[in-house]
Order: structure tokens, then C-alpha cells, then sequence
């Protein structure tokens, strides 16, 4: 199928903005490349080191049997990572048996957003995107991997493990997921107990119920947020082996899929036949074909910042542009939670990314000729994985949707486009989601209300301020400002006012997730408003339109641009729950509209 228009326009505007940047990129990762299998060039002192542990030492020292190196964000504290604590145990076995070996390079730090919502702790969030980037760099310095599993799974650890990858993009790359709990307590169940419990209609008691029927077991959240997103970017950028993404933890097929992972791992590295170095899978089509996932999936918000801070570290340059251009051309082929009542157990059910990377390739909406680690294009990911023994064997995929009120064919999509809007105007440049508001949200006039964190918009509410259509401008969010904190606490206070009759809606420089479902949301306002951004000169009683439709937000007062910004006060967030030593990460981060980035 020839490749559509608009994909192959976009991929072209990367490919001509990227080429100085990738060149460079390519040949670092060759020159790091070109002396051939790492360890062989320590000394027998440092090898010495690296193997004392190992009941495998002589095979280290003295044969060529390629090394896998793990870099594992386990913790029993995050369900979708508890299931890693066994991983490694079960990779050593099948490393063994493909005649490799492996040891655990490192582990990096994997924070729970679900946990640290509205508290101190939410402002280091962002920031442990590039943490774990430069721990995952540290654990992989020993220079002794012939190939690297990475094992990660929610919102800022794929984002973390995939700069790092890409850093060392001469070193293959697998990643490795964990899958989604099976299904609990109906998310939209969930949701209608928060806002009960916002409203004061049901007490504490109530709302933990529902929270603990929800998220109940090992495996990742069910709902489509940041980090079952994550998991579905990493099968269209060929991350993952084919439809491994949403399979659950604890189950013969999964730990199938593992053993297939690291049997890849070792067929891919320099030492055989079909070496496949990360950098030549993380090229500018395989962040396009991420790119069109997301639209075609209605995925997080938050992959819109952090894509490009994970394309920057392979050389290729990213703009909100390209976002909205592909969006305009992708339709939405999916409902899940919270675009939906779906979760991403019934999704998979349905024909899941399989059944989607047909479709779209079938209509020339993603690159098919792109490097994976399955050894195919982007074709081989229509098939399903099946258990033959104990071991997978993949045949092929429906090619009918299997539910057609959770996922639809191109030609009969839920939405002509991914709902992913660019917006500029006199309030700086950012993005809206809009695949979950309805259409006569799209447009909104209103007098502004000014706060500086949630917590005073939840003070207000409390108060019963809110009387009149509004938009809440929560500004002094950006990751210079505080660290960029995810705003969802917010979504149950919003959506009361607005099942109230008001047409209300979010402005600000920080996030508002994926999961954030049916409120306008205009986020990544950028400037921020504390490098004197536009959202600093806004006051109370402002009128300010924001229009997803033509892709505006703009502050109507007719003194606007004359006017003196606020300056900000970093008291607030400064220190305590660690924020102290984070200072010189605020001092120096991106804009949200590059990434955000630290080390990128």
C-alpha cells in the first residue's frame, strides 16, 4: 500500500530537520561500534571485576557467547512492576539456553504517579525521566553487554530507558513488559465514586473501596494512560516482540514472551550474523509509526513531551507540528478508558495492536520498511503469539475486529482524526486532547481564574466560588517552575462543575494526562509562565477563548501584551520530599514543547 500522503510529508519534514543532528548521531554509535564485542577489550583486572560473582565466569573469560546486560526498574511498591522481581532468574535460564550469559547491569528508580498525585512528591516526577536515563547510563558504563534488556513499564521509566537506550544506541535493545492486572472494578465505576466523593456525596470508606476493587493486583493499571500507552509505543516502534504488550503477569504465555525477548537479545548482538544496534531502530519512521499509535490509540497526552525528549537522545528532532499534522490524518480506531468503558484487557481481547497495525498499514498510515527487533517490518506485528509447549509460535492475526465497540477498522473509525490539536496563540503554544470531550466543549469563552497551584482550585471549589462558566488557569507548573507536576487530582473537581451545567475548562504550562478523559484541557503551555511566559500576565476576570477547533487560546483583554508578568515565587516548591536537590534540574530544563528535557 503507498504510503499516505501526510506520513510520508511529516516523515520527510523530520527526516530534512533532523539531518545534521543524525548524522552526527550515526556515526557516534559507529565509531562505538566498530572495535567489536566490548568486554573482549578490558584488561584481565577489570574483566576479573565484572565476573567474580558469576557462576559462569570461565564462559565470560574465555568464549564469545554474548553477554546480555538487564537494566531493571523493579520495586514491589508499583503493581506493573512488581512481576520483574522473578525476571531476572528466568532470563539467566534462557540467556543459558541460548547460549549466552547475562547479569543484572543496574536497577533505576521507578516512581508511581497513581501514588504521589497532588502531593510534594508529583514534582520530581517528570525529572526522574532523566534520572533513570542517567542511571540506566551508569549500570551499562561497565561496558561489558554485547546486547541490553531493559525492563520498564509506566510513565516516566520507558521514556528514561528509551534515552538510554538510544545514548548507547550502539548496543541492541529489548525491551521487556510485564503486561496489565486483569480487569477489577470498572474504571468509569471508579471515576463516578471520585467525583461522588468531590461532591461530598460519599464518604472516604466509599472512595477507598472502589480504589482498592480497581487497582488490585500485580500487573499495570488498566485504564489507557501513561503507561499502557508506553507499552503500545514500544510494540509500534518495534521494541517489543509482536503483541506482547497487553498479555498478564504471572502467566504461561508471558513468561514465553520473555524467553522469546532475551533469545532475541542474543541473536541481535555483534557477535552473530544479525546485528541490529538500538540506534538503527530508533530512527525518525520509527518515531512517526510511535507517533500514529498514539493518535490511532488515543493515548497519553504525556507521550506528546516525552517522545521528543526520547527522539532528541537518537539524533531525531521532534515538533508539536508533526503531532498535530499526523493526528489530523489518523483516525481513532479505539475506545478505551478513558475514551471509553473499555479497558486494555478487553482492547487486547478485541484484536488489540495487532489487529490496529494491519489496518493501518493496509491504508499507508505507518511505515512498514522499518528495523525491529522481530527481524521483519512492521508486517510481522500483525501476528498474534501463541503457546506451542513452552515455547511461542506467532500466526496470524484477525483481520476483523472482534469488538466493534472498543475497536473499529480505518474505514469506520470512532473519530475521523486522533483528537490531538495543536494550539497557538497570544498564551504561548501547547496541545489539547479532545478524543474524549464532546464536540460542543470543542470551543470555549470564558472569564479566567487564576491559581498557582491545585490545590487552591480545589480551596475554591470547596468554597463554592465556582457560580459561572470559567477557565482555570493553573500556571507556575513548567518544569522550570516546579517540575512540571501530572494535574490529575484536578479531574474530579472539574468534571463536577461541569455536570453542573458549566462550561469549564483547564489552562495551564504543566500536564493533565491521558487519563484525563471528558474536560477541555489546554497543557505544555509553553513559555511557562515563570520565564515570564504569557499565562503570567493573565488576571482574574479575563476573558480568554480557547478554540480546539481552529487551534487557538488566546486572552482577549486589549492590554495584554503591554502588560508587566507576575514573578515567581519558588518557596512553595523548593524543598521538602526531595525537591531540594532537584534545583539544578529546574535551573536548566527544556521547554515542555522540546521535551522537557535535562539531559537530552
Amino acid at each position: 500500500m503507498t504510503l499516505h500522503s501526510s506520513i510520508d510529508r511529516v516523515t520527510d519534514r523530520i527526516r530534512e530537520r533532523s539531518r545534521n543532528t543524525r548524522d552526527s548521531y550515526l556515526k557516534k554509535i559507529a565509531r562505538a561500534a566498530e572495535d567489536g564485542p566490548r568486554r573482549a577489550h578490558l584488561s584481565c583486572g577489570n574483566q576479573a571485576h565484572a565476573y567474580a560473582a558469576m557462576d559462569d565466569k570461565d564462559d565470560m573469560a574465555t568464549t564469545r557467547k554474548p553477554n546480555i546486560g538487564i537494566v531493571t526498574a523493579y520495586n514491589d511498591m508499583l503493581s506493573a512492576h512488581q512481576p520483574y522481581e522473578r525476571f531476572p532468574d528466568l532470563i539467566r535460564r534462557a540467556g543459558h539456553a541460548a547460549g549466552a550469559t547475562v547479569q543484572v547491569a543496574g536497577g533505576v528508580p521507578a516512581m508511581c504517579d497513581g501514588v504521589t498525585q497532588g502531593r510534594p512528591g508529583m514534582e520530581l516526577s517528570l525529572f526522574s525521566r532523566d534520572v533513570i536515563a542517567l542511571a540506566a547510563g551508569v549500570a551499562l558504563s561497565h561496558d561489558c553487554f554485547d546486547s541490553a534488556l531493559y525492563l520498564g513499564v509506566c510513565d516516566k521509566i520507558v521514556p528514561g530507558l528509551v534515552i538510554a537506550a538510544a545514548t548507547f544506541g550502539h548496543v541492541p535493545a529489548v525491551f521487556i513488559p510485564a503486561g496489565p492486572m486483569p480487569s477489577g472494578l470498572p474504571n468509569d465505576e471508579k471515576s463516578k465514586v471520585r467525583q461522588q466523593f468531590a461532591a461530598g456525596e460519599v464518604g472516604r470508606d466509599a472512595l477507598m473501596a472502589a480504589e482498592m476493587a480497581s487497582y488490585h493486583s500485580p500487573g499495570t493499571c488498566t485504564f489507557y494512560g501513561t503507561a499502557n500507552s508506553n507499552q503500545m509505543l514500544m510494540e509500534f516502534m518495534g521494541l517489543h516482540l509482536p503483541g506482547s504488550s497487553f498479555v498478564n503477569p504471572n502467566t504461561p504465555l508471558r513468561e514465553a514472551l520473555t524467553v522469546a525477548g532475551v533469545e532475541r537479545a542474543a541473536a541481535i548482538t555483534r557477535l552473530g550474523n544479525d546485528y541490529l544496534p538500538a540506534g538503527d531502530v530508533l530512527d525518525e519512521k520509527a518515531f512517526v509509526n510511535g507517533i500514529v499509535g498514539l493518535m490511532a490509540t488515543g493515548g497519553s497526552t504525556n507521550l506528546v513531551m516525552h517522545l521528543p525528549a526520547m527522539a532528541r537522545a537518537a539524533g531525531v528532532l521532534l515538533d508539536i507540528e508533526d503531532f498535530h499534522d499526523i493526528s489530523e490524518s489518523v483516525p481513532l480506531m479505539a475506545r478505551v478508558y478513558p475514551n471509553g468503558l473499555a479497558d486494555v484487557n478487553h482492547f487486547h481481547a478485541a484484536g488489540g495492536l495487532g489487529y490496529m497495525i494491519g489496518q493501518l498499514l493496509e491504508a499507508g498510515l505507518m511505515h512498514q520498511d522499518v528495523k525491529t527487533i522481530n527481524g521483519t517490518g512492521m508486517d510481522g506485528y500483525t501476528a498474534e503469539p501463541r503457546l506451542d509447549g513452552e515455547r511461542i509460535r506467532w500466526e496470524a492475526g484477525s483481520t476483523d475486529t472482534l469488538n466493534d465497540r472498543i475497536l473499529r477498522p480505518v474505514s469506520d473509525p470512532f473519530a475521523r482524526t486522533g483528537g490531538l490539536k495543536q494550539l497557538d496563540g497570544n498564551l504561548g503554544r501547547g496541545v489539547i486532547k479532545i478524543s474524549a470531550v464532546a464536540e460542543e466543549r470543542h470551543v470555549i469563552e470564558a472569564k479566567a481564574r487564576i491559581f498557582s497551584d491545585q490545590e487552591q482550585v480545589k480551596t475554591a471549589f470547596r468554597a463554592g466560588e465556582f457560580t459561572e462558566d470559567t477557565i482555570v488557569v493553573v500556571r507556575f507548573q513548567g518544569p522550570r517552575a516546579n517540575g512540571m507536576p501530572e494535574l490529575h487530582s484536578l479531574t474530579p473537581t472539574l468534571a463536577v462543575l461541569q455536570d453542573r451545567g458549566l462550561k469549564v475548562a483547564l489552562v495551564t504550562d504543566g500536564r493533565m494526562s491521558g487519563a484525563s478523559g471528558k474536560v477541555p484541557a489546554a497543557i505544555h503551555i509553553s513559555p511557562e509562565a515563570s520565564t515570564g511566559g504569557p499565562l503570567a500576565r493573565v488576571r482574574d476576570g479575563d476573558l480568554i477563548r480557547l478554540d480546539a477547533t481552529m487551534g487557538t487560546i488566546d486572552c482577549l483583554a486589549e492590554d495584554f501584551d503591554t502588560r508587566k508578568p507576575v514573578a515567581f515565587d519558588p518557596a512553595s516548591s523548593s524543598e521538602g520530599m526531595g525537591r531540594e536537590m532537584f534545583a539544578a534540574f529546574r535551573a536548566v530544563a527544556g521547554p515542555a514543547t522540546e521535551g522537557a528535557g535535562v539531559v537530552v
